[in-house]
């Protein structure tokens, strides 16, 4: 009986971390977050935790349940909250999967579901991922590619229905053409009620008493087609553009994956690139370092003027405006940084030994 008490005198909003104000949105992110804590299958996870953050958001997350357990709550007077008055006369436990993302996927695993809990048309199709190799100037530029990738794509014989003509397509028997079954499984939390995609018809509410020949009934064949990417000018090494529905074909006409194209850059032999700008090192004679001088400096854009001041050091970097990478998300460009060097000769005449001891003599 001692139990019994204790477990009537729980407080759902305590458990899940909310205050008793909470909007429906935030009591589902806190039991998210919780779930995926104290899953029994993670390093972290706590059995008892999980089932009774389980049990308080059974009751928080349906709005009609959460405004009676508001009313006889663990604190009210009725003796107590009844947590058997929601799920009938066995107590049992309605839970929509399908509205948790990637949580369904756990729970389907953990009720011995077989899936997530999605519930409808057949399943969208994969997604893909390739690589694609440019150059540094490409990527300055911009560039186009067609780029060959093996998918599937829907049968053009039967139109991606899978069957071999339009008669040969039946209501499913099993979901009586809904898409969706019913089924009601025990659970550590009571019988679980949940919706879910039909496996005799796959979610389609039809069945084919003829299947297409060409795809054996799938709906999609796979093929080798070239895609055309468009590669934007100023894309970073690694960055990846997605192809919405390029991807492979979903089934019976479900809707495609996308297409990933991760790119990658080779390096420029004389330019490195640092966000949107460009570096690159110019060697100077001693005599330009000292007097000064106009050099000629190669660019994305060509060749350029550069003007070196009478007394450059070693090291020094002066800035060539706009002359960088071009701003993917944005407008204008960055800038071509140069780092000047000083060549040190390693022989001289006597004509220069001579000139250089007069300039030393003269060193202040």
């Amino acid at each position: 009986m001692e139990d019994n008490d204790r477990t009537m005198a729980k407080d759902f909003y305590e458990i899940l971390g909310v205050s008793r104000d909470a909007s429906a949105d935030e009591i589902k992110r806190a039991y998210r977050k919780l779930a995926h804590r104290y899953h029994p299958d993670k390093d972290s996870g706590n059995e008892e935790k999980f089932k009774e953050v389980n049990e308080a958001y059974s009751v928080l997350g349906d709005a009609k349940k959460r405004a009676q357990y508001d009313q006889f709550g663990h604190a009210g007077g009725a003796g107590g909250f009844d947590f058997s008055q929601f799920g009938g006369a066995q107590g049992g436990v309605h839970v929509d999967f399908g509205d948790l993302g990637d949580l369904g996927d756990i729970f389907g695993s953990m009720f011995g579901f077989g899936g997530g809990g999605n519930s409808g048309a057949s399943s969208r199709g994969r997604d893909l991922g390739v690589t694609v190799t440019i150059d540094f100037m490409e990527m300055v530029r911009g560039v186009t590619r067609e780029i060959d990738v093996d998918r599937a794509v829907p049968c053009t014989k039967c139109s991606g229905s899978g069957c071999a003509s339009a008669d040969a397509e039946k209501t499913c028997p099993t979901c009586s053409g809904s898409g969706v079954v019913q089924r009601s499984v025990p659970s550590m939390l009571g019988p679980v009620v949940q919706r879910l995609r039909c496996t005799e018809c796959g979610g389609r509410g039809k069945i084919c008493k003829t299947p297409c020949e060409s795809c054996k009934g799938h709906g999609v064949v796979h093929k080798t087609e070239a895609i055309r990417v468009d590669i934007p000018a100023g894309i970073a090494d690694g960055q990846t553009i997605v192809l919405r529905s390029q991807g492979s074909a979903g089934m019976h006409g479900a809707p495609s994956g996308d297409l990933h194209v991760t790119v990658h850059v080779t390096p420029h032999p004389t330019f490195r690139r640092e966000g949107d700008d460009i570096h690159s090192t110019e060697t100077i004679t001693f005599s330009q370092a000292v007097l000064g001088d106009k050099i000629s400096v190669e660019t994305v854009d060509g060749s350029v003027k550069m003007k070196i001041p009478a007394g450059t050091k070693c090291g020094e970097v002066f800035r060539i405006r706009s002359k960088g990478i071009p701003r993917v998300r944005g407008f204008g460009r960055g800038d071509h940084f140069v780092t000047v060097t000083i060549d040190v000769p390693n022989t001289l005449s006597s004509q220069q030994k001579s000139l250089l001891k007069e300039l030393r003599r003269n060193d202040l």
